[in-house]
């Protein structure tokens, strides 16, 4: 429920990498979501065999931290706050998902008091990352869904095809966004943590692409 592709800026896996990784490691569908853009989504979806269902989506930068779009149809502007982030996903007919909502190892993730003002509007809130540098951070995510009744989500937030299969949920089969929820709520979360080293591979891949950037930019 919580990818990224070369489409994102701080990964560098290219799309083909990354549906042969999620058919080898036995994942039915994919919700992609890159930062801030649905092009990554809609083109996976585009190489996606019969072995593999996307689910378009987005991980979207707003005002008081990230929120993740699911279903989506178009592209939901950044720096929106959490509130108007969350109606344009919903206007659209798209699911809401938090991620990450207690990490202490990333700036971006929602707010606290913006997740007390939001999360009656929210359809699923992460409650496993594998890319979670303390486990405890994904305990208290539990927590806060099963004291406010929000089924649990969980996302390896894979940004190299190797992390690919680290976390996933097990659910019954849907037809579509409409029976999505209901089968999150009813599902099983299964996962492992990554690790900390993922995250200077993470500050390599966004420098090698930054320099690739500037070396495209600058003339002979």
């Amino acid at each position: 429920m919580h990818t990224h592709s070369e489409y994102s800026p701080d990964s560098r896996t290219p799309l083909a990498a990354q549906a042969a990784a999620l058919v080898a490691a036995g994942i039915d569908v994919v919700c992609a979501t890159d930062h801030n853009t649905i092009e990554g989504a809609l083109r996976l979806r585009e190489l996606a065999t019969d072995r593999l269902r996307v689910i378009v989506g987005e991980e979207i930068s707003s005002r008081d931290g990230e929120i993740i779009g699911l279903f989506l149809e178009k592209p939901v502007p950044r720096d929106l706050s959490a509130e108007e982030t969350i109606e344009r996903i919903h206007e659209q007919g798209g699911i809401v998902s938090v991620p990450h909502p207690f990490s202490r190892n990333r700036l971006y993730h929602l707010r606290r008091d913006a997740l007390e003002r939001v999360w009656s509007q929210v359809d699923c809130i992460e409650i496993f990352n594998a890319r979670e540098a303390f486990a405890a951070d994904n305990r208290r995510a539990a927590a806060f869904a099963a004291q406010h009744r929000i089924p649990g989500a969980a996302g390896s937030d894979a940004h190299r095809a190797s992390e690919i299969g680290n976390a996933w949920i097990e659910v019954e089969e849907f037809g579509g966004r409409d029976d999505f929820v209901a089968a999150v709520r009813g599902g099983e979360v299964h996962g492992r943590l990554t690790g900390q080293r993922i995250h200077l591979a993470t500050r390599y891949d966004v420098f090698r692409k930054w320099l690739s950037r500037r070396r495209t930019k600058t003339p002979s």
